[in-house]
């Protein structure tokens, strides 16, 4: 006997074993199919898609199973539906990956698909869930504690009325049935888990969720699922749902590729991804795929391009692939400078530098492209190549004695972008005080001889450079002039500039006034050095300044030229002149320089330049002809009616023309195109000629679409003989009502009043909406007239047995202007359920348990359109 017990119990345990782990994953989808059968109802279908371990038993196979159907506003359930398997295949590879070392080949999942073709539901404003559960996922999951007796709940939400207009029709996110990536530890991998959206115009965004526990291993498939919400599964540290293989993997929230880099731990790890689907900015609803994804220890094919610093000081770039390939790796880089030519290529593992001279400076796009078993396996990567070279760092040091200030002026020059930090080191060795972050500080030495002086620079595309100049700390006095070399016209004097601390003296003693200044005028007849010294409390300097001096001023004036009316052109000339004055001046930028920018309106015009070296002068002229821009009109700007479309009217002077852009146009190639554009657009009118100005002339139509116009009349209802009806409509700014049955007001408001007399059993009414530019559109109403006096009516019995008939008893008013209570009572006189609400019911539940057959006793207090109180009692019956 003991031994037959055991054996029993051993089967027992091997039976739960084998029927529960075995679920790998799977999802929920659903498409709106249109309306029900009868108003009100709406047509689903909805399919499950679960993903088993390869060949699953008889045991493990759940046919028929039910999806459990809850009301998604309060979580409560509303049925459950049989559905049966209508598909099933293994999904696996037949060959080994050619870009993986490694056997691939296997079954890696058994598909297996519930499809409920067609289900009616009625539309609620919360929607429903459809839920299904089963028990138990495969042993060992590297990212879930004790994986074996942990259970799946797959779940998706219908949205209801209340999420977004016209939410309820939507269509889930479909996903493809493609998962046999191989995911390789240690290494870099990519993993789709992009779906397809069957509603144009929806957005949808990715990210990692948690995946939740359902059934166990003593009820591994519950004919009906919990009432959400659910419970997330125990993640194994460090894992979590947000990081279901750590913080190396990530998602792309727009496009649903999982990249990064794999785990070491072999062996499967659970990955759940939210799809939400967003219209109109609103967040209508949530599709959720689990899936378990195995790491083997293999070693892909890969491009990795790791960034590179700017490069500032040449053309030269270096690039290597920043991981190792297994053996007969083909490589192919292309460095994305086709002005290079063959030189744009190479085959090599690590290629020669690339000089990008032959394109320039710039933004450049390299690509690495690497391949296996003759081209059958392939990777890629890409790389910015940011090449500006021009990057000079440089300073100048102005002082000469110590126990004086030195000043530090930078001189760095940059040809791209501009310098942005400076990190000086003044060389005193003296002190570690001796750094400044300013662009142009000072230092004082304590002690003379050469100083090593380092300025470190950046600029604002990257670069950083480092220069380092010796400068000598003397005991002598500085000496700054003004100019060392000028200029002078015989016989005109000129006053040398020289500055200082101390005593100067000028030589040689000819043609000179007041040598023994900083400032002496001098008026040589042929070129002459002069000499200045300056002694400051024994420390003595010496320096000198040319003036060179000619009889006259030589001047040149470039040729004559042709422009397009309003554009710019230089001026210039070659002269040894010191001043200048062009005439006339009202179209130069700056007449007192040798090459002002001039805009002539004229047809021609003669400028003329008068250069001078003292009192001596020359004159040249040039003549500037322009000829008018080609005349491009558009025409008038435009407003349109959603959908609809506009006549283009344009006209020109040219000979030829283009519209930019062409798109929604229905012939480009004419001056009166129609355009249908979906939404504001404008258009531009390029015109060319050949009466000598090269450039185009441009004008610009702008067809302004208006928003769709959206009719609303309210909700069908009820009145009773002699009530006032407030009709309110909503969508435009001008409204017109027919028929006019009933109106005591105008039919052309927003908020016309109808009353109804016993002739009248019900009015269907229609009204035209238009916006500001008179686009319209239409909607419809019910207005059902009841003969009798205000009441509420209350059914005598209901059915709460979820097949969507009588299964809520509700107040039904008529001619009343509120409920002030509706209240239900057990046969002890406890109160059940009490609404201020019309038409919102009880569905025979307390506390969220259904009740058994009983007669129940209700109260209503209204009051009604007139103000009048209204009292009525009565029983129902709840039939189960």
């Amino acid at each position: 006997m003991k031994r037959l017990l055991l054996a029993i119990l051993t089967f027992l345990i091997f039976s739960v074993a084998s029927n529960a782990a075995h679920i790998k994953g799977g999802f929920f989808t659903y498409r709106y199919l249109g309306p029900g059968s009868t108003a009100g109802m709406l047509r689903y279908q909805v399919t499950l898609t679960v993903y088993m371990l390869c060949n699953p038993s008889t045991g493990q196979l759940s046919n028929p199973i039910n999806f459990s159907i809850f009301n998604a506003g309060n979580n409560q359930f509303v049925q459950d539906v049989s559905v049966n398997i209508t598909n099933q295949y293994n999904l696996g590879k037949v060959q080994d990956e050619v870009c993986i070392s490694g056997n691939e080949i296997g079954c890696y999942y058994t598909i297996v698909i519930y499809d409920l073709a067609s289900i009616e539901l009625p539309s609620t404003p919360g929607g429903y869930i459809f839920s299904y559960q089963r028990c138990c996922r495969i042993n060992g999951i590297n990212n879930i504690v004790n994986s074996g007796a942990v259970g799946n709940t797959f779940w998706i939400n219908i949205p209801g009325t209340t999420v977004y207009p016209g939410a309820e029709t939507n269509s889930s996110p479909q996903f493809p049935i493609n998962d046999t990536a191989v995911v390789c530890h240690n290494s870099y991998f990519q993993y789709s888990f992009q779906a397809t959206d069957p509603n144009s115009g929806d957005s949808l965004a990715y990210s990692f969720c948690d995946a939740y526990l359902g059934a166990d291993q003593g009820n591994p498939a519950p004919a009906t699922a919990i009432n959400p919400p659910y419970t997330v599964v125990p993640y194994q540290s460090p894992y979590s749902g947000s990081q279901p293989m750590g913080p190396g993997v990530t998602i792309n929230p727009i496009t649903g590729l999982i990249s990064g880099i794999a785990p070491a731990g072999l062996g499967e790890y659970v990955i759940c991804v939210c799809v939400e689907e967003y219209r109109d900015g609103v967040l209508i609803g949530i599709t959720r795929k689990e899936l378990h994804v195995q790491v083997k220890d293999c070693e892909p094919l890969n491009a990795l391009l790791n960034p590179i610093p700017t490069t500032c000081d040449g053309f030269n770039v270096t690039f290597t692939n920043g991981t190792s390939n297994p053996p007969g790796t083909v490589y192919h880089w292309t460095f994305g400078d086709p002005a290079s030519g063959s030189l744009d290529t190479s085959f090599l593992e690590f290629p020669p530098p690339h000089d990008y001279t032959a394109s320039g400076a710039g933004i450049y796009y390299a690509r690495l492209r690497v391949s296996l078993a003759g081209g059958l396996c392939i990777d890629s990567a890409d790389l910015e190549v940011r090449v500006f070279p021009g990057f000079f760092p440089g300073f100048r040091a102005t002082g000469a004695c110590y126990l004086n200030p030195f000043q530090f002026t930078d001189t760095t020059q940059t040809n791209y972008g501009v310098v942005d930090t400076w990190s000086w080191n003044f060389g005193d060795l003296t002190t570690l005080a001796d750094t400044s972050h300013l662009q142009h500080p000072q230092w004082t030495y304590s002690t003379p001889g050469p100083k090593t002086v380092t300025l470190t620079v950046t600029n604002s595309m990257g670069c950083i450079n480092t220069i380092q100049t010796v400068i000598d700390a003397l005991d002598k006095p500085l000496i700054t002039l003004g100019f060392r070399d000028t200029l002078i016209c015989v016989p005109d004097a000129v006053t040398l500039e020289a500055g200082g601390t101390g005593v100067f003296n000028w030589t040689p003693p000819i043609n000179i006034v007041n040598a023994n200044t900083a400032t002496p005028t001098v008026n040589p007849t042929t070129n002459t050095w002069y000499f200045v010294n300056l002694v400051d409390n024994g420390c003595q300097n010496r320096d000198s300044v040319l003036v060179r001096v000619v009889p006259n001023v030589s001047l040149l004036v470039r040729a004559d030229t042709t422009i397009c009316l309003g554009d710019p052109v230089q001026l210039n000339a070659a002269t040894d002149g010191l001043a200048f004055q062009w005439t006339p001046a009202a179209t130069l930028n700056d007449p007192t320089i040798v090459n002002p920018v001039a805009t002539p309106v004229a047809p021609l015009t003669l400028y003329q330049l008068t250069a001078t070296i003292g009192s001596c002068s020359a004159t040249d002229d040039v003549i500037v002809r322009t000829v008018p821009y080609p005349v491009a009109n558009a025409g008038p700007n435009q407003v349109i009616c959603y959908n609809t479309s506009a006549q283009l009217n344009a006209s020109h002077d040219g000979n030829s023309f283009s519209w930019s852009p062409t798109s929604y146009l229905n012939n480009p190639n004419i001056l009166n195109p129609v355009s249908t554009p979906p939404r504001t657009t404008s258009y531009v009118l390029t015109v060319f000629d050949n009466a000598g100005c090269p450039k185009p002339g441009r004008d610009t139509v702008v067809v302004a679409v208006n928003p769709k116009v959206i009719a609303f009349a309210g909700h069908d209802t009820t009145v009773i003989v002699g009530q006032p009806m407030h009709l309110f409509a909503t969508g435009g700014v001008s409204y017109v009502w027919s028929p006019t049955t009933g109106f005591i007001t105008s039919n052309t408001i927003q908020n016309p009043i109808a009353v109804y007399g016993t002739n009248i059993d019900s009015v269907r009414y229609k009204v035209v909406v238009t916006d500001n530019i008179g686009c319209p559109d239409s909607a419809f109403v019910t207005v059902r007239v009841f003969k009798t006096n205000p009441s509420v009516f209350v059914p005598t019995a209901f059915t709460p047995n979820g097949d969507g008939l009588n299964d809520v008893v509700r107040p039904i008013a008529v001619g009343m202007r509120r409920i002030i209570y509706f209240s239900i009572y057990n046969r002890w006189g406890e109160l059940v359920f009490t609404t201020t609400e019309n038409k919102r019911g009880w569905d025979g539940r307390i506390n969220g348990y259904l009740q058994s057959s009983n007669v129940f006793v209700w109260m209503v207090s209204a009051e009604d359109y007139l103000g009048k109180h209204y009292f009525q009692k009565g029983t129902v019956t709840l039939i189960r």
